[in-house]
């Protein structure tokens, strides 16, 4: 297949299946151009897979009013992750790095939370270190958590203006905290998350999903390919997986290597490792 640019018009050939699938990745891109929108090489690349999905990229869309932004699935498993998330209470998102599990599930409930639909924000994770020994960690107990809790704070400052999300965090709108200290507490009109949690063990994960309450919705993701748990304990995310079945108002979603949206050679690297 070959484009020719004319000015501003586009000649393309080749066959008609190419055509067409390339005319409709331009015309997504350009309506995003349209909406004043800056379009990366990823946004290309996840333009195409999307061409060749069931699910076109402008079916499923999240509007965050805050920075005014849309985000979209960059690849079929994504665009069904999001219509789980749209649908189900309590829903699973499983799968190597860089699928973008925990940035679509903290854009979901930053969504919620800013069309009024939960009164709270809370994202957690185990507090375990990734197969290293760190020692003694000087400072508080925030100083001590926040490392292992930066990933979500990153999602969160591309999700919110840095002061919005600092004041959300003051007043407890947003609130970020190791998984144990969920324990105790029910969790009412509230977005929850439980990121990287092929660390949690089957007890911590019991705990963990029995703090839903009334008008919440959770979402735990994880990797089971990094577990940094000692051998002898079981995954609480492989255990969920193998226990939950056919339960209403529940999803599993899988995600693989060719739903990397990082760097090209990653999902290289995640299929060599696999």
């Amino acid at each position: 297949m070959h484009i020719h640019s004319r000015g501003n018009v586009l000649l393309i050939e080749g066959e008609q299946n190419n055509i067409s699938q390339t005319t409709s990745v331009l015309n997504a891109l350009i309506k995003r151009l349209e909406k004043g929108e800056t379009i990366s090489l990823s946004d290309v690349d996840g333009s195409v897979r999307m061409s060749k999905a069931p699910v076109k990229e402008g079916d499923v869309k999240i509007h965050l009013k805050t920075s005014n932004r849309f985000i979209f699935p960059r690849s079929p498993s994504q665009a069904t992750f999001i219509k789980a998330l749209e649908k189900d209470e309590l829903v699973f998102g499983v799968g190597p790095a860089g699928t973008g599990k925990t940035y679509l599930a903290v854009a979901m409930g930053a969504s919620m939370l800013m069309a009024g639909k939960v009164e709270r924000l809370i994202l957690s994770r185990p507090a375990i270190e990734a197969g290293e020994r760190l020692g003694f960690l000087p400072g508080d107990l925030k100083e001590k958590v926040d490392p292992y809790l930066r990933p979500i704070y990153d999602a969160l400052y591309d999700m919110f203006p840095g002061p919005q999300v600092e004041k959300l965090i003051a007043t407890g709108v947003i609130e970020i905290a190791p998984l144990a200290f969920m324990r105790g507490r029910t969790l009412c009109d509230a977005y929850v998350i439980l990121d990287e949690a092929q660390n949690t063990t089957v007890l911590q994960m019991k705990m963990f999903l029995t703090r839903l309450g009334e008008g919440s919705r959770m979402v735990v993701t994880g990797d089971a390919t990094q577990i940094d748990l000692p051998v002898s304990q079981q995954s609480g995310l492989l255990d969920a997986m193998s226990r939950f079945k056919n339960i209403p108002s529940l999803s599993f979603v899988e995600f693989g290597a060719d739903d990397v949206v990082r760097h090209p050679l990653v999902s290289a690297i995640v299929k060599a490792y696999a």
